[in-house]
């Protein structure tokens, strides 16, 4: 995973994160140079094509440099980051200057080091605590390009709460933060704790004080707005964003692809390649399954969600339409069939399309679909989706109503040989009996592989769901 440098140096370099990864994308860091790290310390959030994940450190002592800015790619074998003994990075330290309040902050920080504090972290206590096994988040850094940062940790609190200050090196000025929420508050809002004015006890950053903060950054920006709006614009006429251009027009930006959308991009090319696929769809009248679905659940609770309830009309179809929930061989020789069905439903997030996986979906009642929905839903959306749950579907479910549609030919997500997508429930003017009544109408789209099966199959399955929304007690056997 990584080999020793010069001296008492080593360099953590990117290990083989499964999956045949060859590389990973940096999000950010979680330490900084001159923090001192324990083994299996999470050091960086790394987003791979499956989920963004901790990376822990193999080895203890002092970061001495660190490989890349978040954004940047790193491939599998490059260096991550480089760890001295704490002893060694001890005594290469360099001096502050005369600054005021930087010696005092200097010799404060060894004197920590010395009693055995190790440049305490955020939320945890000394190596005592540490020691009894429990592992310490790591402190995050400055932004990129910002002074250089020392730490000190006042006395614990009497609630053995640590206040980690901070010490910008060019202007010393201290501050305390108690929380590590409040720290990670000001993170995700992009605040600089120096730049916030702190109200606290011992002159320590509240979370009201970034939130405060957050509120004065919002006017600022939004009355410089215009001008920066303005400035962007005229610099992209004169086309100085990179400095080329292609067919006549000026080139803003060049970005990489992403892990995930690389991973997505290969997968959905080698189902267009590979699969000869055709589409069947028909519009359903949704009307009593939207009723029946506020009666499900009683008084105060919430009912399931109506792609929990397609969920369970799509596995009771694909009992009897089993085929379009097998597989091809790898030469296509054979066709796979399964005892169950693992359901992949399609899931829009900030980072792209992911499918995960709810394992023997057959199994479940309407109310374990809808739990099992939600949960897989909530992890995808927030990049901690575990790499296995996005793999070993047979059948896919893609509700894109959700998105505002009606409609989508959808590309098959290999190696399943079907998929159904389900557009917006609206109303709309439907005949029934000879008579024009608003219904809620829904159009259902399945695109399958044409080489396990015929029109007629896969119309006989998008028949058999259609009458399951149209009549949906009988999916429950009341009728």
């Amino acid at each position: 995973m990584s080999t020793p440098t010069v001296g008492t140096a080593q360099v953590f370099r990117l290990p083989d994160l499964g999956e045949g990864l060859t590389e990973a994308g940096l999000v950010q860091w979680l330490v900084a140079v001159g923090d001192t790290i324990t083994t299996d310390q999470p050091i960086a959030e790394v987003e791979t094509a499956k989920s963004i994940v901790e990376l822990p450190s193999p080895f203890a002592g002092v970061v001495t440099a660190l490989h890349g800015t978040a954004g940047d790619t790193i491939d599998v074998g490059s260096p991550v980051l480089e760890v001295a003994d704490a002893a060694a990075g001890a005594a290469s330290e360099p001096t502050p200057g005369p600054t005021s309040g930087g010696a005092v902050e200097q010799e404060a920080y060894r004197e920590e080091e010395r009693a055995g504090s190790g440049n305490v972290l955020i939320g945890y206590g000394t190596n005592e605590r540490a020691a009894s096994g429990r592992r310490r988040p790591a402190v995050t850094p400055a932004k990129r390009g910002d002074s250089a940062v020392s730490r000190t940790i006042s006395p614990a609190s009497p609630e053995h709460e640590p206040i980690v200050r901070e010490a910008d090196a060019g202007h010393r000025r201290p501050v305390a933060v108690r929380s590590p929420l409040v720290r990670r508050l000001a993170r995700d809002l992009g605040l600089d704790v120096h730049a916030i004015t702190a109200t606290g006890a011992d002159g320590a950053v509240t979370r009201a004080d970034v939130l405060r903060a957050a509120v004065d950054n919002a006017v600022d920006g939004a009355a410089a707005h215009h001008t920066a709006a303005n400035t962007t614009s005229n610099a992209a006429s004169i086309g100085d964003g990179t400095g080329e251009t292609v067919d006549g027009l000026a080139v803003r930006a060049r970005e990489r692809m992403s892990p995930l959308r690389k991973a997505v991009s290969a997968k959905l090319t080698r189902s267009r390649s590979e699969i000869p696929e055709a589409t069947v769809w028909v519009d359903v009248d949704a009307t009593a399954l939207w009723n029946l679905r506020a009666e499900m659940a009683p008084e105060g609770v919430k009912p399931p969600s109506i792609t929990a309830l397609l969920a369970r009309f799509v596995l009771l179809a694909l009992e009897d339409y089993p085929i379009l929930a097998s597989r091809l061989s790898e030469d296509a020789g054979e066709l796979i069939s399964f005892d169950g069905v693992n359901l992949g439903v399609a899931a829009d997030t900030e980072r792209g399309l992911m499918v995960p996986v709810i394992p023997g979906a057959h199994t479940l009642s309407v109310e374990q679909l809808d739990s099992a929905l939600r949960e897989v839903a909530a992890s995808a959306r927030s990049g901690s989706m575990p790499p296995e749950r996005l793999r070993g579907s047979t059948f896919t479910l893609n509700n894109y109503g959700g998105l505002g549609v009606d409609g989508s030919a959808a590309i098959i997500n290999h190696p399943d040989v079907a998929i159904l997508g389900i557009g917006r429930i609206i109303e709309r003017p439907w005949v029934v009996e000879g008579e024009i009544v608003v219904r809620r109408i829904a159009q259902l789209s399945l695109v399958f592989d044409h080489r396990v099966c015929d029109g007629g199959y896969a119309a006989g399955f998008l028949r058999r769901v259609t009458e399951l929304i149209e009549h949906p007690l009988r999916a429950f056997g009341r009728v």
